[in-house]
């Protein structure tokens, strides 16, 4: 063996990068010790939430002072908003989860409204720097690239435009493959700890919402790409796709839904005109199973937001079907889906981002799909008039087919007359009337 082979050798057992990587490793309490007050915090959102450093920032919270968190919806912990941290630590919501909704309506955290796609260009363009990033990560391949697992989307930005970066190193992260390393070079400190990762419970099904699955699942043609979100309705769609052929994924985040379908063969991605072959996603949500599924998997490639949600990116895919959801439609198609009158209930997220995107794909359907009532029946979601104070995420110039129960109502290109029209023929019977009668009074039907 010649000098140059035992140097490989050498290399290949001890990697330049290991030693740097271990000066690195240190606990939890030593890592948080790098947050100052007066910084602005980011935390790694949905099922990649580093809940170890998490629970640390908590701990020292009382300590600290003016300290802003900011962060997608996060699936575990969110102490960081109780009312004993007030002056101390202060969440800013981009999406308002279960978890720190009634701090953010009670005045103790924030809302920002902002389209999911454009996220990073706040972190970009310096509107909102960030002083220190908390992120979870899998251990490093042989070259000191950890994967950013089952949540790339705005975290891969964030990690490029702030000072201070603190991974949580966990086994139980899957090494997901696409846009979506970072080099332990770039770490300031290193936790190690195994955990299992935030899980989403399954959604529960009903009635209505396998009827509106059927109903959408009508409107998807064969060769069709794919956006849906989580929950009872966008899983209910998928169950109504078995008799699909060659239909592909371009989604900001997806569930088990997606996976078994793919196991099926219903999902193959073949006649994708962006990236045939892959199922494409910036972030996951769902059950271990999902995220053992997708450790090293070659058919689905993680990407940052500001690429997966770009309307233009999006309406390369062919075909492209946008499911998202909404609270309350108007009988002009203007579409709520962020609040309950004042109360903000979620955010923007990405739903206009693949509606607009949908519209311009050939052949494109951008979908509301939303159950006809709310409260056991008790309240009309197709409405008169939006609830005072609530927020139009979806404009009525964007919105094009509206799914409940009761049918699909089709507004591109249609007046105001013909849409509420359409409407009122999709609401609950028990509400039809008095919405005919709202609409008279409008002038917009006779």
């Amino acid at each position: 063996m010649n000098g140059h082979d035992q140097k490989t050798r050498a290399t290949a057992r001890h990697p330049s990068w290991m030693e740097a990587y271990r000066s690195k490793v240190v606990s939890a309490a030593d890592a948080l010790g790098r947050v100052v007050s007066g910084d602005r915090v980011y935390i790694h959102p949905g099922a990649a939430e580093p809940e170890a450093l998490v629970l640390e920032l908590i701990r020292r919270g009382p300590r600290l002072r003016d300290v802003e968190i900011v962060h997608l919806m996060t699936l575990g912990n969110a102490d960081y908003v109780k009312p004993e941290l007030e002056g101390h630590l202060r969440h800013v919501a981009f999406f308002v989860g279960a978890n720190v909704r009634e701090a953010v309506n009670s005045g103790r955290a924030d809302y920002l409204p902002v389209l999911l796609y454009e996220v990073p260009r706040l972190f970009e363009t310096g509107v909102m720097p960030l002083d220190v990033c908390l992120i979870q990560v899998s251990p490093p391949d042989e070259h000191g690239f950890c994967s950013l697992g089952v949540g790339v989307e705005t975290t891969k930005s964030a990690t490029r435009h702030c000072k201070k970066i603190i991974a949580q190193v966990n086994p139980r992260m899957p090494r997901t493959l696409g846009d979506c390393f970072i080099h332990v070079s770039k770490f300031d400190a290193v936790v190690e700890a195994e955990r299992p990762l935030c899980e989403l419970e399954p959604s529960r099904s009903n009635p209505v919402h396998e009827e509106i699955g059927r109903h959408v699942a009508a409107l998807i043609e064969d060769g069709s790409t794919l956006q849906m979100g989580i929950g009872g309705i966008p899983d209910a769609v998928l169950r109504y796709l078995g008799d699909k052929h060659d239909l592909g994924v371009h989604t900001e985040m997806f569930s088990d839904g997606v996976m078994e379908l793919i196991e099926a063969g219903v999902i193959n991605n073949e006649r994708k005109t962006l990236h045939p072959g892959k199922v494409v996603a910036s972030f996951l949500m769902g059950s271990q199973a999902l995220y053992e599924y997708v450790d090293n998997n070659p058919i689905v490639e993680m990407h940052p937001t500001e690429y997966v949600n770009d309307p233009y990116v999006i309406a390369r895919n062919d075909k492209m079907v946008a499911i998202n959801s909404a609270l309350q439609v108007d009988l002009t198609g203007q579409v709520c889906a962020e609040s309950i009158g004042t109360k903000i209930y979620s955010g923007f997220g990405g739903q206009l981002d693949f509606v607009r995107g949908a519209a311009r794909s050939t052949g494109g359907k951008p979908i509301i799909a939303l159950p006809s009532t709310a409260r056991r029946g008790t309240l009309s979601r197709i409405v008169g008039t939006l609830d005072a104070g609530a927020g139009v995420v979806t404009t009525r110039a964007h919105v094009h087919y509206v799914v409940t129960e009761y049918g699909v109502a089709n507004l591109f290109g249609k007046s105001l007359r013909r849409r509420a029209e359409e409407l009122i023929a999709i609401a609950h019977p028990d509400f039809r009337a008095e919405l005919r009668a709202v609409a008279r009074a409008r002038n917009l039907i006779d």
